[in-house]
């Protein structure tokens, strides 16, 4: 449950984070880097049943 939770969460934080959204066009793509290599490693995580 928790880990279903935290991939909800990160994919979110993902799409938030996205450098076509007004308030974010000047980060580049290093937030969504970063998280979209959280949310794979979380998302292989829960598919191993380690979280």
């Amino acid at each position: 449950m928790l880990g279903t939770i935290i991939l909800v969460l990160l994919i979110l934080m993902l799409v938030g984070a996205l450098p076509n959204w007004p308030h974010s066009s000047s980060w580049g793509y290093a937030p969504s880097g970063t998280l979209g290599t959280l949310l794979i490693i979380v998302l292989v995580l829960v598919l191993l049943g380690k979280l």
